[in-house]
């Protein structure tokens, strides 16, 4: 190889990766200058820093002098030393209701942006199709919204709860529902357990894996957390599930209600009264060791939880909710004011034991995925703002300010192998970014203090956040006022 080449290829080889992206081309889209970068996964910051994006991607992050100096862009935003940090992911979110709420969910799509979140992994509900719709078109540019990864319809037993489901009552049937969803082209299964027959729910975690799908779900009470795990479930819905595998009397609970010698109520109260912290620790860890994540939902847990002593008609939020989809808050409203003073003070225990788990698979090194259970029938869960109130329901509860951000960051990408791609600011990575007003590394409520998103490259100002929030004020208004004229 002549000298000039091989001296150009030790230059290349020895230039930082920023230098590197410089000077494979000038021109960018959009310059952010001036940012004080969130290094997420050392939960430090990296003040004076410049972003180069391109697209959808980002080209080039580094020191102001250097980025700007090299790369050039018609759009340019000056951060003035704000806190950029990666997109925000929630990855526990509901589209429902029926046919006739395909609009209403459709106009909470915007919601999300609005609150700096690019990424949701909807969980299923019965809109399926309509979801999946939506993937596409978010995709190709034609319709505003957060990255939609779906795990398009739900597998349930026959006749189940939930609508929208692929009912399945045999081998046969879950081998038809995994096919099926890999036609879908799904991003993952959600199996639930209203009706599904316990060894269906294992074999259909078990072909999930097997088709090369993560599978997650509801674990039924009559198999054991470990039992699901090891059939191939890859998170665990709800905190519930995790503090049941902490009861050292899990199995003989779980045989109990299968063989219908105790009913549910009994199995909780078994559960929680068999607690364990050795035993729940064991088996955390054992989550960590086999790459099992958990997604806590706790502020869906606790709206419902303490529905008796929280008046939320007059939520601000509920503003950017249409009266089909709040009027699927009604059942459970109805539901927790017919309970007894006893159930109340249970509900309320129940919580603060369950929450009493999250900083233990912190400890215990399970990796832990922010999401909110945001939809319809959760009652006052509002999609967008909910994620930033479960972030902080997680320090509350014994999390720092950086593990709460890396679980809204870092986690989604990690379960769904994408890493490579997002979850940092780094050259090669996807252009979804926030930025804040303040250092989200010190108070977690900064999230919330959002001057910026970048999505796709896109840019949406302060102005046109507030624009979004305000069409669907305006949307959510029209439909009261047909409401009001239908009665």
């Amino acid at each position: 190889m002549p000298t000039r080449s091989l001296l150009l290829l030790a230059l290349a080889t020895a230039l930082p990766a920023t230098a590197v992206a410089a000077a494979a081309g000038r021109q960018a889209d959009l310059l952010i200058r001036h940012a004080t970068v969130v290094d997420v996964e050392h939960a430090r910051t990296l003040p004076g820093q410049s972003v180069a994006i391109r697209g959808g991607d980002i080209v080039a992050v580094g020191a102001d002098a250097g980025v700007a100096a090299e790369w050039s862009a018609d759009r340019q935003v000056d951060a003035n030393g704000r806190y950029l940090i990666p997109g925000l992911w929630d990855m526990h979110v509901h589209f429902g209701g029926g046919p006739a709420l395909v609009e209403e969910n459709k106009a909470l799509l915007p919601l999300y942006l609005a609150h700096g979140i690019t990424t949701v992994r909807d969980a299923s509900g019965d809109l399926p199709r309509q979801v999946l719709e939506w993937r596409g078109q978010i995709a190709a540019g034609t319709l505003p919204g957060p990255r939609l990864l779906t795990s398009g319809a739900k597998i349930e037993g026959v006749k189940p709860v939930w609508k929208g489901t692929i009912e399945v009552g045999s081998t046969a049937d879950v081998d038809a529902a995994i096919k099926r969803l890999r036609n879908d082209r799904v991003d993952f299964v959600k199996i639930t357990d209203s009706t599904l027959k316990p060894e269906l729910f294992l074999y259909a975690a078990s072909e999930a894996r097997k088709a090369g799908l993560k599978a997650s779900g509801h674990i039924p009470m009559a198999l054991t957390v470990e039992q699901a795990v090891d059939a191939g479930l890859a998170s665990i819905e709800h905190l519930d599930y995790a503090y049941k595998a902490g009861s050292r009397d899990e199995a003989t609970i779980a045989a109990d209600f299968a063989a219908g010698r105790i009913d549910r109520a009994e199995a909780n109260q078994r559960l929680a009264g068999s607690f364990d912290r050795a035993t729940a620790l064991a088996a955390y860890r054992d989550f960590a060791r086999r790459g099992v994540f958990v997604t806590p939902t706790l502020n869906g847990g606790r709206i419902l939880d303490f529905l008796d002593q929280d008046d939320h008609h007059d939520d601000p939020y509920l503003a950017y909710i249409g009266p089909g989809l709040r009027a699927t808050y009604a059942w459970r409203v109805e539901r927790a004011a017919k309970a007894t003073p006893a159930q109340v003070q249970a509900r309320h225990q129940h919580y603060k034991e369950v929450a009493a788990v999250l900083p233990m698979l912190q400890e215990a090194g399970v990796t832990i995925m922010a999401g909110t259970d945001a939809g319809f029938l959760n009652s006052f869960n509002f999609p967008g703002i909910g994620l930033h109130q479960e972030l902080q329901l997680f320090v509350a509860e014994g999390l720092t300010a950086p593990q709460a951000l890396s679980a809204a960051t870092r986690a989604g990408p990690a379960w769904f192998g994408q890493l490579d791609r997002y979850g940092s600011i780094a050259v090669g990575k996807a252009a979804d970014l926030v930025l804040l007003d303040a250092n989200p590394l010190q108070d977690i409520k900064a999230t919330e203090a959002i001057d910026t998103v970048v999505v796709r490259g896109q840019v949406h100002d302060r102005a046109a956040l507030d624009a979004m929030l305000l069409q669907a004020r305006t949307q959510v208004q029209q439909w009261n006022l047909q409401a009001g004229k239908a009665r």
